[in-house]
């Protein structure tokens, strides 16, 4: 196996940007070598590659009802419960495609509870509930692109 020696500055670099930009975990890899900075997470461990097929099963029905049951993403965009998107990336409901979703209308979640992931360079982040509730609307649908600060659930 081969020594790489490690540019802890680089380390500290990596470490910093994620703190800059709200990331949770940032991956390098170059001629073989690889390296994975990441934060700590609250403990569900997420394969990479499994939701980036997300896309592929547009038609999710289970998606697409809340969304509906919500009344649309205008009435919410002001509520003092809603969740917005740290990052620009892709919505996934679930941890991985068929999977069950992380959070449905009517549920009720604990603050730090993992609500969906938002995939950004590759990177699956893990959207944290800010506060305990009932979701009382989902606002993205599985495999959705979404901008920062957008709205994508409400929790009353």
């Amino acid at each position: 196996m081969a020594k790489h020696k490690f540019d802890r500055d680089m380390i500290r670099d990596l470490a910093e940007l994620l703190h800059e930009t709200d990331l949770n975990e940032i991956e390098l890899e170059s001629d073989g070598f690889r390296i994975r900075v990441s934060r700590g997470l609250s403990g569900v461990a997420m394969a990479a590659p499994a939701p980036a097929a997300a896309p592929a099963s547009t038609p999710a029905p289970a998606a697409q009802q809340p969304a509906e049951d919500s009344g649309g993403g205008e009435d919410y965009a002001k509520h003092p419960g809603v969740v917005r998107s740290p990052m620009v990336g892709t919505a996934y409901r679930a941890p991985a495609p068929g999977a069950q979703p992380f959070v449905e209308v009517g549920d009720t979640v604990k603050e730090g509870q993992t609500l969906l992931i938002v995939e950004a360079m590759k990177t699956m982040n893990q959207i944290p509930s800010p506060r305990s509730g009932v979701v009382k609307a989902i606002l993205v649908e599985d495999g959705q692109p979404v901008e920062f600060d957008e709205p994508l659930m409400v929790i009353e």
